[in-house]
């Protein structure tokens, strides 16, 4: 299902990115750092809220906005019950969505605010995310503390926050359109291979997109995924072409792959998380739409919809990807 939107622009974005994210490829570009997972917090989970909370306030910074100009926001990430979304914009008193797609979750919530503000219900709107290596690895996996052993397909939680400002106000990126996928589930159960679980519903995300918008790859300067890794972009690839027939050149890339330096980290296949997508987006792609480098980029989130309860109950996995177009006016 794809939508198309008239009047929604994105007026600014901010990055707060914590420790590996700082000492990656992108390192110069976020607007704040910190170096440990606590930032001086009692808990890794405050430590998160404190960040989305520092991410939200460059926002407004940066966009010369207070709080009450923005119509109401939406959020996501990856603790139960979307803690720390609920926890930082409790303090906005705005009215609130919260969102989970797990690492689809940036373009869902994206699609979501675009789709109000173009049924002009609203103005403004900022989307935030978040995510923590620490308390997701364990939620999801193990206990941080055990040190457990990983194999080389698995992804790195992606530890920072972000924020995206929308608004009907034309400015020179606009939204242009979303595609809303939908969950596949090929029976995939690896909890530490999160890029064949994600594969088959960006593809169809992607397939669906261009048909929808009677495009091919080559009509983007770039086209980027969310955090499939080093092995899942390979993965993708593969199948986009043995399934839907689709070629991807060298103006594809995914943001697991970007994100972390390769060379000096021990970071197995590359980033995963909520906001791993919007930290490589607002901290490089958008300011190259700002300097009309890049003028129409697809961005696809995949989320693995990975629960702890059902892995252990041996369920496989499900999966969901969501596609934005942007483009410079």
């Amino acid at each position: 299902m794809n939508i198309k939107f008239n009047n929604v622009y994105v007026e600014n974005v901010s990055t707060v990115a914590g420790p590996f994210v700082i000492e990656g490829p992108l390192k110069d570009k976020f607007d704040k750092k910190f170096v440990d997972f606590y930032d001086g917090e009692k808990t890794f989970e405050q430590c998160e809220i404190k960040e989305l909370e520092s991410a939200i306030n460059i926002l407004l910074d940066k966009s010369h906005h207070k709080i009450e100009d923005v119509d109401f926001a939406v959020s996501a990430d990856l603790m139960n019950q979307i803690t720390i979304s609920n926890y930082a914009i409790a303090k906005l008193n705005v009215p609130y969505l919260g969102l989970y797609n797990a690492c689809a979750s940036m373009c869902e919530s994206i699609l979501v605010a675009s789709s109000i503000i173009n049924s002009n219900y609203a103005k403004r709107a900022i989307c935030t995310t978040s995510s923590s290596n620490m308390t997701a690895e364990r939620q999801f996996r193990n206990p941080v503390e055990y040190g457990a052993p990983k194999p080389k397909t698995t992804t790195f939680t992606v530890t920072g926050a972000t924020g995206i400002m929308l608004t009907s106000d034309k400015t020179d990126i606009k939204v242009t359109s979303a595609t809303i996928g939908k969950i596949i589930d090929m029976g995939v159960t690896n909890v530490f291979d999160m890029g064949s679980v994600m594969t088959p519903s960006a593809a169809y995300v992607l397939n669906e997109h261009l048909k929808q918008t009677n495009t091919k790859p080559e009509d983007y300067d770039f086209i980027l995924t969310g955090d499939l890794g080093i092995y899942g972009k390979e993965l993708f690839k593969e199948y986009l072409s043995k399934e839907y027939g689709i070629n991807l050149k060298d103006n594809y890339d995914d943001s697991a792959t970007m994100i972390y330096d390769f060379e000096n980290e021990d970071i197995y296949a590359g980033g995963s998380g909520p906001s791993c997508l919007p930290l490589v987006v607002y901290s490089d792609i958008i300011p190259k739409m700002k300097e009309r480098l890049l003028k129409r980029v697809l961005l696809i989130a995949t989320g693995a919809l990975m629960s702890p309860t059902m892995c252990n109950q041996k369920l496989s996995i499900p999966s969901v990807s969501h596609a934005i177009c942007l483009e410079v006016i």
